[in-house]
């Protein structure tokens, strides 16, 4: 029945949102996001714990506030996500503004493939369709199965319609894929600041140990291609911004293990200047450093499950 219940409010927001005009959009989701806010639930209250570590001289007044501000940029990314399909080519390519792009043009042009590497910041499904409409360059991500299957099933229905080739996250076997489309000179986008596996590389974030994962350094190593950090962020406009990060290199020297920790932990510090600048717009609200780690209760299981429906990592 939850499954089920969970499946139908997706429906219904895809259904229903996208037909709404943007401003009574705006409007749904910041009454959203502030009833959300105002609970102080498990979600509410991870984000402000989350967000002590990026702003640690923050007081309790400036958590709050900053947290109020994230759940407005979260249901911001529910209520474009929604309309995304909807929008005309026009308005998607007119909807973000991105510095520095020439560090992707430029890769794609060298012909060696590109992984692009972003965290949890802002709307990564507009900048997904930016990229396919204004550059008019198709990629290849990964998505993480989701219960109900059907839900699973919206979200890469929903992203192959943005122009997105989406494949399973199950074990490894996305892996070869993703190597086969970089030596191909394709583009791959990896969602890339939480991985809570076995195989998840820890790194120093914000001072603390977190973990994040192998994927975008093991692509670059093993295919050749150029690895870029990305960030994006929300401003008082209705155009989101981003930023592409210089090249992060294959280290000349060490062992693969050796190599893969250092380009992960210059993805997270990459990650962490974006954060950093925008906090407001970075929307964990999981656990992600390990001094937080518990066994999960069910209603945790079952919150990273609604998290989790917004990544393609």
């Amino acid at each position: 029945m939850k499954d089920r219940l969970t499946d139908a409010l997706y429906g219904l927001g895809w259904s229903t949102v996208k037909k709404l005009p943007e401003p009574a959009a705006e409007r749904l989701g910041r009454t959203i996001a502030d009833t959300v806010w105002k609970r102080r639930g498990k979600g509410v209250l991870r984000l402000e714990s989350n967000l002590a570590r990026v702003v640690p001289d923050a007081s309790p007044q400036r958590l709050a506030e900053l947290s109020k501000a994230g759940m407005r940029s979260y249901l911001r990314y529910w209520m474009e996500s929604f309309r995304l399909p909807s929008w005309s080519r026009d308005r998607v390519a007119d909807g973000v503004d991105v510095k520095d792009i020439h560090y992707l043009t430029d890769g794609l042009a060298a012909g060696k493939g590109v992984v692009l590497a972003l965290p949890h910041l802002g709307n990564w499904d507009l900048a997904g369709a930016w990229v396919t409409t204004k550059l008019e360059t198709p990629f290849t991500t990964v998505a993480e199965r989701l219960k109900p299957e059907t839900l699973y099933d919206r979200f890469v229905a929903y992203r192959e319609s943005l122009g997105m080739e989406v494949l399973p996250h199950t074990g490894g076997a996305a892996f070869g894929t993703l190597a086969r489309r970089l030596r191909a000179g394709g583009l791959v986008c990896l969602v890339a600041d939480r991985d809570l596996s076995a195989s998840g590389v820890e790194v120093k974030f914000f001072g603390e140990t977190a973990r994040m994962p192998a994927g975008p350094a093991l692509l670059a190593q093993q295919t050749g291609a150029l690895l870029l950090p990305v960030t994006l962020w929300y401003d008082d406009t209705s155009v989101m911004k981003g930023r592409v990060h210089p090249p992060v290199d294959v280290p000349e020297t060490g062992t693969r293990v050796e190599k893969t920790s250092a380009m992960t932990q210059a993805l997270a510090d990459a990650f962490a200047t974006g954060i950093a600048d925008h906090p407001e717009d970075w929307h964990m609200l999981q656990r992600l450093w390990l001094a937080d780690l518990e066994p999960p209760s069910d209603d945790d299981t079952d919150d990273a499950a609604v998290h989790r429906s917004g990544e393609s990592s």
